[in-house]
């Protein structure tokens, strides 16, 4: 058949002239922020902001990407630990399973670091105690600016709050228009070891973070350790870049009086070196770091600041339009739109609000360079955060950067890649160590300073979360994600091949054959569950052969061997890996028609389950599919079935995904309807209830980001796939998405999508194939095969 190839009016205007209609791309209350979960985030990659909107009381509550504690990980610090795998091992084989999670005490180490708060800016505006009308706090997600509004007696006064990554500063701008006029003091504050003073023109808050935090969740009597010599240094600094007020520096205040404008100038900075320099004794000039961010941009007019940041954000942020109908509700506040969508309303617009906002916190906590989106992003204010604010990589570091190629942002992959790339040094020691391997390894948690070990402090964890040497196997997977999606041949030869190839070496080192000659790994967790052997009764951790295992392991080894085809590349582990493939323990289905999660058909302790990790084969992985492997798929369909769509927040997020990928659209967005609970400032850690906050922050609860990075890649998921080896349109759109439009996204292959429907149908698509090549594209039954070139667009059309 013969295609034309032209250019769609509608889809081919510049973005900017219709990014904004029929949405609002903004998040907007009638009130400040009360807690965290309220306050709007703002932020470069580097460094972020929460912003709580006070009247009379302004904070900002401040982070900076590499503010952890501790420092450089010695990684041999359990090298005995190697000496119980046999001990292990044969009481697995033996089906002795209760000395077998015993004996895996012996296999711990310490804990992670911890992702800290740098403090707070406050800013205490003297209004008199008068009555304040009209108030509005905002955040803009395509100009990645906050704003807080309000009138008092007859004055107008505005806040203006965005984060430079131009110019690496934040700046602030305050102005009063009317008869009213500005008098604010400005100060610091820090939950961390500091000192805050004014003079020469600006404020500066400096300290120290600790040596050592430990997790929320373990009960220490000294959790928090203190050691200035070794110590990361941070700094945050504040000057006025202009103001018709008077000023007063005094102490640690900056006082400003009788001003119509002020606008203010922070940076931020710390001693971070890299994760084997002492930050203490090796580290870098924070101050003078900090000190040049704002002299540079202390030279810049305010016009140009706001204007370079806008043009920056813009940049990659409009690289997608996405509309999923009217829903003429923009009057009412997001936690309104929030709790009516909660009580079963429609609102599509919320839900496409919800996406780009996905793409808005990526883009302002993951910036190329720099450090990855750890569990809150980049956004904490507590000392002993949940989790530690770490990276876990037994779905939730990975699970940030589930949308990050289909929602046109690939670049922004680097941070997580890098990561990985980092992990090899003490991962080779860790898979020696502990397992008597080869190549590298990471366990279920690192931290800015890469460690790899499994966790537990030496004995006290549990091993149904401290022991999962699986990560680093995960971890590489998006390796070759970034190539599906680029095609970058020479990020495949340099960067990707390198660090997969120490993962792979890992496992075929660490795979044993079972009784009936398959191999498996043992031992073997499947994250955070617990079975029951039904002849027994026993409840544990620890067996061989788990299901998530074999999934990530097969997927590792199918992406390596890919990756060597696409290279021409013959080695003798390739070979290795081909025989390895054949031989690994096939998928199980058990009894009640499911996946099976374990290697014989047993219970689980919780048959709802937050986490999926057997069903890793059908998302993120594709070695389960609806087109080659229909049976296996339909298991999929029922373990899902047997979880129900219930969980924390993220944990339903996989399910939408799992659900795009069995393509029904109608469970895909009962899921989703969860995901968007609202949730109420609760405290505490809960193991279900997810949804979702007033700042549309993902409610695990407490906070956790990966949720709202996994419902994006979700809803992008429903309506574009590409794992199979075509593109597919609209593969699981539910009746409620009608009628839509979306411009920019990605599927692998280098090939961008942009479509139109109506009615359920499919009416218009267009794709620019980035790499030429041959481009398949299915929709509804029919499918549409050419030869592209690099750069052209194609018009597709169905009957």
């Amino acid at each position: 058949m013969r295609l034309k190839c032209h250019y769609l009016l509608l889809l081919v205007l510049p973005l900017s002239v219709f990014a904004r209609q029929g949405q609002d791309l903004r998040l907007w209350y009638k009130t400040p922020a009360r807690h965290f979960e309220e306050a709007l985030p703002i932020g470069n990659g580097r460094m972020g902001a929460m912003v709580y909107g006070g009247v009379e009381t302004e904070r900002l509550s401040l982070n900076e990407e590499t503010l952890w504690s501790g420092g450089p990980v010695d990684p041999h610090m359990n090298p005995a630990a190697k000496n119980y795998l046999p001990a292990v091992r044969e009481a697995l084989f033996r089906e002795d399973y209760r000395a077998a999670d015993s004996l895996m005490k012996f296999m711990q180490g310490k804990y992670s670091e911890s992702y800290m708060p740098l403090g707070n800016l406050l800013l205490e505006v003297n209004h008199g105690g008068k009555p304040v009308t009209n108030y509005q706090r905002s955040l803009d997600i395509q100009r990645a600016v906050s704003t807080v509004s309000y009138e008092v007696d007859g004055a107008r006064y505005k806040r203006e709050y965005f984060v430079s990554y131009p110019d690496q500063v934040m700046v602030i701008r305050l102005t009063a228009t009317g008869k009213g006029t500005l008098n604010l003091a400005a100060r610091f504050n820090s939950l961390l070891l500091h000192q805050a003073t004014a003079g020469k023109g600006q404020l500066t808050l400096k300290g120290f973070s600790p040596v050592h935090v430990e997790p929320n969740y373990r009960n220490s009597a000294n959790p928090v350790i203190q050691d200035t010599a070794h110590a990361m240094r941070f700094t945050a600094m504040l000057k006025v870049l202009q103001s018709d007020g008077k000023q007063e520096w005094k102490d640690s205040t900056l006082r400003i009086s009788g001003a119509g404008e002020v606008v203010l100038l922070l940076s931020m900075a710390t001693s971070y070196n890299g994760i084997d320099k002492n930050p203490g004794t090796q580290g870098r000039d924070e101050m003078r770091l900090a000190g040049d961010y704002l002299e540079k941009a202390a030279a810049v007019k305010y016009p140009a600041l706001y204007s370079r940041h806008e043009k920056d954000f813009r940049k990659y942020f409009d690289r997608v339009y996405f509309h999923l109908g009217d829903s003429n509700l923009q009057q009412l506040t997001t936690a309104e739109r929030l709790q009516r969508f909660s009580q079963g309303q429609t609102d599509n617009g919320l839900i496409a609000l919800y996406y780009q906002y996905s793409r808005y916190l990526l883009i302002s906590s993951s910036r190329p360079g720099g450090i990855a989106a750890n569990l809150q992003g980049i956004w904490n204010e507590a000392l002993r955060a949940p989790w530690s604010s770490n990276f876990t990589t037994n779905i939730n570091a990975e699970m940030n950067y589930w949308g990050v190629e289909t929602g046109n942002l690939s670049e922004f992959h680097e941070p997580l890649l890098s990561l990985t790339e980092r992990l090899q040094r003490s991962g080779a020691v860790t898979a020696r160590d502990y397992y008597n391997c080869g190549g590298w390894a990471c366990n279920h948690n690192t931290d800015l300073w890469a460690m790899t070990n499994p966790v537990g402090a030496f004995g006290e964890g549990d091993a149904q979360w401290a022991s999962w040497p699986m990560g680093g196997v995960w971890l590489s997977t998006h390796l070759a994600e970034h190539y599906a999606f680029t095609g970058d041949k020479q990020f495949l030869a340099e960067k990707a091949l390198p660090v997969m190839e120490g993962a792979v070496q890992f496992c075929l080192d660490f795979l044993v054959k079972d009784k009936k000659g398959y191999l498996v790994t043992a031992p073997a967790t499947s994250p955070e569950n617990i079975y029951i052997i039904p002849a027994t009764g026993y409840h544990g951790a620890v067996a061989y052969g788990a299901t998530a295992d074999l999934a990530m392991i097969r997927q590792l080894f199918t992406d390596y061997l890919q990756a060597a085809a696409a290279l021409n590349m013959q080695r003798p582990l390739v070979k290795q890996v081909q025989a390895a493939l054949q031989q690994l323990y096939p998928y199980q289905v058990g009894k009640k028609g499911n996946l099976q999660e374990w290697y014989y058909d047993w219970e689980d302790q919780d048959p709802h389950h937050r986490h999926l990790s057997h069903l890793f084969a059908a998302y993120p992985g594709n070695s389960i599919t609806t087109t080659a492997t229909p049976t296996l798929a339909d298991a999929v369909r029922k373990s899902l079935e047997i979880r129900t769509n219930d969980g924390t927040g993220w944990a339903i997020t996989w399910r939408i995904n799992l659900w795009a990928r069995l393509r029904n659209g109608e469970r895909a967005y009962d899921a989703l309807k969860k995901l968007l609970r609202f949730i109420g400032n609760e405290g505490g850690i809960k193991m279900t209830g997810g949804g979702t906050y007033a700042n549309l922050f993902c409610a695990h609860p407490p906070f956790q980001i990966d949720g709202n990075f996994g419902g994006g890649a979700g809803i992008a998921e429903m309506l574009l796939q590409s794992h199979q080896g075509f593109v597919e349109l609209l593969p699981a759109l539910p009746a409620e998405w009608a009628d839509g439009t979306v411009k920019g996204l990605c599927a692998r292959g280098g090939f961008e999508v942009s479509m139109q429907w109506e009615q359920g149908r499919l009416k218009s698509a267009e794709v620019l194939s980035r790499n030429g090549g041959k481009l398949l594209v299915k929709y509804g039954g029919q499918q549409r095969e050419m030869a592209t070139v690099a750069g052209k667009k194609y018009d597709i059309r169905f009957r």
